[in-house]
């Protein structure tokens, strides 16, 4: 599931009526599209958090809570943390900047490790009935790295972790003699959200866009649209 990088422009294009690209370049499209992609994903978050306080709805397609937890279940991994110097490493990852959120610590793909903070474990440590074991571990979180007690704990375990979209890239060619911007698939990234997202992804643009070429008109309109969903998705 994808929401085309092509088609948001060509789209972002026709309704700004500049159709030789002159106002929009392709390199202020992708630096746009990225901040719009990551503005929409960290709002999931809050969205979800702000729902889960709401009534419960059990429709089968309009279940707002249900939606978002498809939407997050996009950037949702699962793999082996490797054990370093008394610490766990997050799998492995293409760039640091690619984790977002720590999931569910799993020792022997079983158990859960519960999360506690750093005083927590002194205090836990301070009885033999709440020590940590192999039967109840836990863990502290700090620098991308997983810490569980008890320190005997040395393999075995693994985690689920969200992490952040992919940049969208409209890569192109040009070839004479106007050399006019033509779109390539090759070294092209789609945006990785919903596909129930493309209309909300080109009105972001379109906000931004009348800011690049400062156009009020576009901006109002476009601020006027983005507000008018943000109400109808959380109302």
């Amino acid at each position: 599931m994808a929401v085309n990088v092509n088609t948001v422009y060509r789209t972002v294009l026709l309704i700004i009526n500049k159709e030789q690209r002159g106002y929009l370049t392709p390199d202020e499209f992708n630096k746009t599209a990225t901040q719009v992609q990551l503005e929409i994903f960290n709002e999931y978050f809050d969205d979800l958090n702000q729902q889960l306080r709401a009534p419960g709805n059990d429709s089968e397609y309009s279940d707002r809570i249900k939606n978002l937890e498809e939407k997050i279940a996009i950037f949702q991994e699962i793999g082996n943390c490797t054990y370093t110097s008394g610490k766990f490493n997050l799998p492995t990852l293409t760039s640091p900047y690619e984790f977002y959120k720590l999931g569910t610590v799993i020792y022997n793909d079983e158990k859960e490790v519960q999360y506690v903070q750093p005083n927590e474990l002194l205090e836990l440590n301070l009885s033999p009935i709440t020590k940590p074991s192999t039967y109840w571990p836990v863990y502290t979180f700090k620098n991308l790295q997983i810490t569980v007690s008890p320190n005997t704990i040395i393999n075995n375990i693994s985690c689920t972790y969200i992490r952040k979209p992919l940049d969208p890239v409209w890569n192109f060619t040009t070839t004479p003699p106007g050399y006019q911007y033509t779109y390539t698939s090759t070294g092209s990234q789609d945006f990785e959200l919903h596909p129930t997202e493309q209309v909300n992804i080109i009105t972001r643009i379109l906000l931004y866009s009348g800011i690049v070429i400062k156009d009020p008109q576009i901006v109002q309109a476009a601020a006027q649209q983005v507000q008018m969903e943000n109400i109808n998705s959380k109302s």
